[in-house]
């Protein structure tokens, strides 16, 4: 089994965590050995790519295009605590642990954000990435999965919110900038949902997806947060199986005792979607790797 979403970092200060931008000797090791204890022996680390200092230029200040000057303050203000990381020094540290023989791949996380795609890419292509998720985390100025989003979700209508996260997200897909869609349905986060079905919602994403011959990671996250659900819903992920998209097996880690947390999970998921096989990757490449038959908890 492998785990491809895996960051180095928590986005708050946290017991048993380095500071914000260090890495102890060992540091990645314990995530090594956190996850071969469960099972998982291949290991995509994923950092943040707009906490990285580098970003700066290339994402630019988003926030200031929001019409809410109260959500682009919190924005600009959350963004200067969390600028705090080095693309260089990162992309070091898992390079350094693979020539040590430790079963780790290069990724980032690519934070999407509409009319970047060029100058994202362009900062990336220096770099011996293996593979890169995407995803969508804000709204303009809101961000969409954290607690204090819940106002918002009153404010503009639960069902607005979604069909404006998901046609970000199907924008992402379509771009084909990055290898896999992390968290597809990230916007169910803190457990507020709309009513009815969201076949209609989810219909475009699949088929740019599909288009962009990217996969789509299921991810044990959304059961550590107050949704409590695998991502993508079941739903939807039979969805994405149907139209021929591929998969990877992600956690979402952001401490060593996260990694590999839930894959049992994970691939239960997977096979009641109707998933055999999941992807692994070198250096933008992808392969296939059969579905382990789920045993224990995953935890």
């Amino acid at each position: 089994m492998s785990d491809y979403h895996l960051h180095l970092h928590p986005h708050f200060p946290t017991p048993g965590a380095p500071p914000m931008g260090v890495y102890p000797p060992g540091y990645i090791d314990r995530y090594v050995e956190m996850a071969l204890s469960r099972g998982v022996t291949e290991l995509g680390f994923t950092e943040h790519l707009y906490r990285c200092v580098e970003s700066a230029p290339v994402l630019g200040t988003w926030w200031e295009h929001d019409p809410d000057p109260r959500l682009s303050a919190e924005m600009e203000r959350y963004v200067t605590l969390e600028r705090n990381l080095s693309l260089d020094a990162y992309v070091d540290v898992v390079l350094d642990a693979k020539q040590r023989g430790l079963p780790v791949k290069l990724g980032l996380e690519v934070d999407f954000e509409p009319g970047t795609v060029d100058s994202v890419l362009d900062l990336l292509a220096g770099y011996p990435f293996d593979f890169l998720i995407g995803s969508v985390h804000w709204i303009g100025a809101w961000s969409i999965d954290r607690p204090s989003a819940a106002p918002e979700f009153a404010r503009r209508g639960v069902r607005r919110a979604y069909e404006q996260y998901f046609e970000l997200e199907t924008e992402l897909a379509a771009s084909g900038m990055v290898d896999v869609l992390a968290h597809a349905d990230v916007v169910k986060k803190i457990g507020i949902r709309p009513e009815g079905p969201l076949d209609d919602l989810y219909a475009p994403l699949v088929t740019a997806t599909a288009t962009a011959g990217i996969a789509v990671e299921v991810s044990s996250a959304g059961l550590r947060k107050p949704v409590a659900e695998i991502y993508p819903a079941p739903r939807l992920l039979r969805s994405f199986n149907t139209a021929g998209v591929p998969i990877t097996l992600a956690s979402d880690a952001h401490l060593a005792d996260e990694a590999g947390w839930g894959h049992t999970a994970v691939v239960r998921a997977a096979r009641a979607a109707g998933y055999t096989h999941h992807l692994r990757f070198s250096y933008r490449k992808r392969y296939e790797m059969p579905l382990p038959h789920p045993a224990g908890d995953g935890a």
